[in-house]
């Protein structure tokens, strides 16, 4: 996918996890979603494991596996439908995907300057400070733009 058309894609996904930003904040249930929301509805371990056409055992080990952040997506889909809810899945990043890629072309960025500085440097050919801002910042906008292969190898 060229660099254009990836520049696009993250604006497009940008504006649509927007929605999602509220979840950022959001503290699941400390006995986990399907104990809190089985609990909620007055349905017992039992009628959910009916539901499900499972034992009551195994609708035990779902709700701890929840917990545990093991549980199957499959099986998160499956008791969500049970209990005639949704199941939504999905990543929400931290930032946006274009400031995601903002702050890593950044990283690489600062690591390629440093190492052309040292070699200035060397040379006595050093560019000032305000030199060496101007040229990381146009060095970031450059890797965002062409977005190469390699800008996620640098952690």
């Amino acid at each position: 996918m060229k660099a254009k058309h990836k520049k696009l894609a993250r604006e497009q996904l940008d504006a649509t996890l927007k929605r999602f930003e509220l979840l950022k904040t959001l503290v699941p249930p400390v006995k986990g979603w399907i104990r809190a929301i089985r609990n909620a509805l007055g349905m017992t371990g039992e009628q959910l494991a009916i539901r499900l056409n499972v034992n009551k055992q195994r609708v035990s080990r779902i709700e701890q596996d929840e917990k545990l952040g093991k549980v199957r997506l499959e099986t998160l889909r499956n008791v969500a439908e049970a209990m005639d809810c949704i199941f939504v899945y999905a990543f929400v990043p931290r930032d946006s995907l274009e400031q995601t890629v903002r702050n890593q072309a950044k990283l690489v960025a600062q690591k390629r300057a440093a190492r052309s500085n040292q070699m200035m440097r060397l040379e006595k050919q050093e560019l000032s400070n305000s030199e060496k801002e101007k040229s990381l910042k146009d060095l970031i906008v450059d890797i965002t733009n062409t977005m190469p292969k390699s800008l996620w190898d640098e952690k």
